[in-house]
Formats: structure tokens, sequence, C-alpha cells
């Protein structure tokens, strides 16, 4: 293999597992808060991670500067919109997942 076809891999490798730690978050996860911060920070950096891999295995091009921008695109906008949902449960009265004081689920 060549180092490009290696980086390509890695980069792949890499988006997968993000892609799935993302998964496992909003499964396993309590409430929308913390379902929100998992999958957008994991989700984001898998995404970024896969569209790196494609805008390496493209070579040079149009097809290139395209997949970079919209590798540039979700890392700006990923975060945003988790931000602008957490934001909208928040002003909605959606409360946090707690425990109460006696160690039981609230």
């Amino acid at each position: 293999m060549t180092p490009r076809e290696i980086a390509v891999v890695a980069l792949l490798a890499g988006g997968v597992f993000f892609a799935i730690v993302a998964v496992v978050g909003l499964v396993r996860l309590p409430d929308l808060y913390t379902r929100a911060h998992s999958t957008s920070k994991s989700e984001t950096l898998g995404a970024v991670l896969t569209l790196a891999a494609v805008t390496i295995a493209f070579d040079g091009g149009l097809s290139t500067v395209k997949t970079a921008l919209l590798l540039l695109f979700m890392f700006i906008t990923n975060p945003t919109a988790a931000h602008a949902i957490v934001r909208a449960a928040a002003e909605q009265g959606i409360d946090p997942w707690t425990e109460d004081a006696e160690g039981g689920e609230q």
C-alpha cells in the first residue's frame, strides 16, 4: 500500500469509529442535552474524517475542491445546528435528566 492509501484507510477507520461512538451515545444517554452533545461532537468528527479521506482519495481537480468545501461546511454547521436544537429545547422548558438526592431517577 502506498502512503496515500494508508492515510485514506486510517481516516476512514477514524470516521467509522466516531460515527459508531455517536450512535452509542444517542442510544445510551438519558436525555436530549447529553445526546445532542455526544452526537454533535462525535458525528461531526466522524464526518470530517470521512470527507478528508474522500478528499485525499480524489486525485485533485474540481471533485477535491467540492469535497473540501463540504468538509468545511459540515465542520461549521453541525455544531451550530446542535446548539440551536438544545437552545430551543431549553426555551421550551425541557429539563435535563438528573438523579434526586436519594439516588433514584427523577
